[in-house]
């Protein structure tokens, strides 16, 4: 009986040592992707950051609030003439 559970577990090592992946890439994806989220751990500016100013904020606040926010500019991210055929 005691032959049984050597054999058993002799056997159980060698299926489980068959499971350890080898590949050298193994988890490269994984680490590309972290990679492709981190965009700069350690940013340098060469301007300061801008502060918030309270009353600016609280002012859009109260802009907001009587329905009179002040519409952004138009941007176009395309130029939808540039692909089209003369």
């Amino acid at each position: 009986m005691n032959t049984d559970h050597i054999v058993l577990a002799i056997v159980a090592a060698v299926l489980l040592a068959g499971c350890t992946p080898t590949d050298a890439t193994f988890g490269n994806a994984v680490r590309q992707t972290m990679a492709a989220q981190v965009v700069n751990p350690d940013p340098q500016y060469d301007n300061a950051v801008p502060t918030t100013e309270a009353a600016k904020a609280g002012a859009a606040v109260d802009r907001y609030r009587t329905d009179k926010v002040k519409q952004p500019d138009t941007i176009r991210t395309t130029d939808t003439k540039a692909g089209s055929p003369q």
